[in-house]
């Protein structure tokens, strides 16, 4: 391949991530939300036509601006000719796409109609795992295979939850105009609410070759500042951005050179990168304005308190262990406890954290959950009950898909084995 295809080629695929939610969002809110799958086919196959193109006459100097009108020249000749929204007045919408076509993708109005395809998600009578392959794909730009790949289920089921999301907007009759500047407001949690998840599906993969998704990790961060660019004075906006800055800024000391994972204490800090780190601490900073505290408040204090010790032996664990309690006064779920029990540990509590642990192993939500057992195994192990802590590392490896987290497991179980014999 040419130095200009790959040229080419790498402007594309930055263009799916970067423009393709924005021209199927407006595309979308002028012939309506009957016309989406319409929309995504117009942008798929206009940037297949730059690709194309491109490769032989080069780049325009407007790229943007050339994907625009390809695409707005393609919808406006699809609904003329197939009549589709008859009530629409077809000229005069064309008309409209002529103006400032080069300055389109500055306009406020797209990032509203983004941010409304995203509530009228959240209002979807789906599971969670619909609407999220419903965003990853409309609004991000993800193909079947990619989200197949990162979701770790078989395209087909991608492609089942995408046909069951369009499905529900036609069937309950959800419009994109009811959502005005004042729902957004109102409804702007239950946004946060979705792209908290988006984050962590890529922040806690499931795949089995991709702890990490980073990927999906940044989409989740592009909606979530663009949420914040519109509600600049929310606080829990703010602690969400600042949740997801924090927990980004340690992504290049997660994993090693040959994938592995590296565990938190044996992170290099030096990869750590400081203005997500800054960013993080100035938008918790933004957060506390206002009484109004989410539990996004506290799982970015704890993040912030770990990005700013200096080493594991330095860190405030008194004041890791009140956040968690208080944001387990907030979101009850077993998992916040679990996490309780490890800082604990960390506090020379290990005898009282391994009993709060076992007393987890009855609760349904969490005995299926690889990291309570891998929790165990790491703390019998320091009390010398080598024997349990080898039974707690195998059933931890039986409950994971990850082939990352099994080596980590195993290297785990290695070493209590020696241990063990010495």
């Amino acid at each position: 391949m040419s130095f200009q295809n790959e040229e080419v080629k790498v402007v594309i695929e930055t263009m799916f991530r970067t423009q393709y939610g924005k021209m199927v969002s407006y595309l979308t809110s002028k012939f309506g939300l009957g016309f989406l799958e319409d929309a995504e086919d117009i942008v798929q196959e206009t940037l297949f036509t730059a690709f194309q193109k491109w490769a032989f006459v080069g780049i325009p100097e407007n790229p943007e601006a050339w994907i625009f009108v390809v695409a707005r020249n393609k919808a406006y000749n699809l609904v003329k000719k197939e009549q589709k929204s008859s009530d629409l007045d077809v000229e005069k919408l064309v008309g409209e796409f002529s103006e400032n076509e080069d300055r389109i993708f500055l306009n406020r109005e797209i990032e509203d109609n983004m941010l409304r395809i995203i509530l009228v998600c959240c209002n979807l009578k789906l599971p969670i795992e619909s609407k999220v392959v419903f965003i990853l794909s409309c609004l991000c730009g993800f193909s079947r295979k990619e989200l197949s790949q990162a979701l770790l289920v078989q395209e087909e089921t991608i492609k089942k939850r995408l046909f069951r999301a369009k499905r529900a907007i036609r069937s309950q009759n959800l419009s994109l105009t009811t959502a005005d500047e004042k729902t957004l407001k109102n409804q702007a949690g239950a946004i946060c609410s979705i792209l908290y998840i988006l984050f962590n599906q890529g922040y806690n993969s499931s795949s089995r070759k991709n702890v990490l998704n980073k990927d999906i990790c940044f989409e989740a961060m592009r909606l979530t500042k663009l949420l914040l660019n519109h509600f600049p004075k929310d606080p829990k906006i703010h602690a969400l951005f600042a949740l997801m800055c924090l927990h980004s800024a340690r992504f290049m000391s997660r994993m090693d050179e040959n994938g592995a994972i590296v565990l938190f204490r044996d992170q290099d800090r030096n990869l750590w990168n400081t203005e997500l780190i800054k960013s993080g601490i100035h938008h918790l900073a933004r957060a506390s304005s206002g009484e109004v505290i989410t539990a996004y408040h506290f799982e970015a204090a704890i993040a912030a308190e770990h990005c700013t010790a200096n080493n594991l032996g330095e860190t405030n664990w008194a004041f890791v262990l009140q956040q968690y309690q208080r944001l387990y006064q907030l979101k009850p779920t077993p998992i916040i406890l679990l996490n309780m029990a490890i800082v604990k540990s960390m506090m020379g509590r290990t005898e009282e954290a391994i009993n709060e642990l076992l007393l987890l192993q009855d609760n349904p939500q969490l005995n299926t959950n690889y990291l309570l057992y891998a929790s165990l195994g790491e703390l019998l192990g320091l009390q010398k009950k080598y024997e349990q802590a080898i039974a707690a590392f195998d059933h931890a490896m039986e409950l994971t898909r990850s082939f990352q987290e099994r080596m980590l497991l195993g290297k785990k179980k290695t070493r209590i084995e020696f241990l063990k014999k010495s």
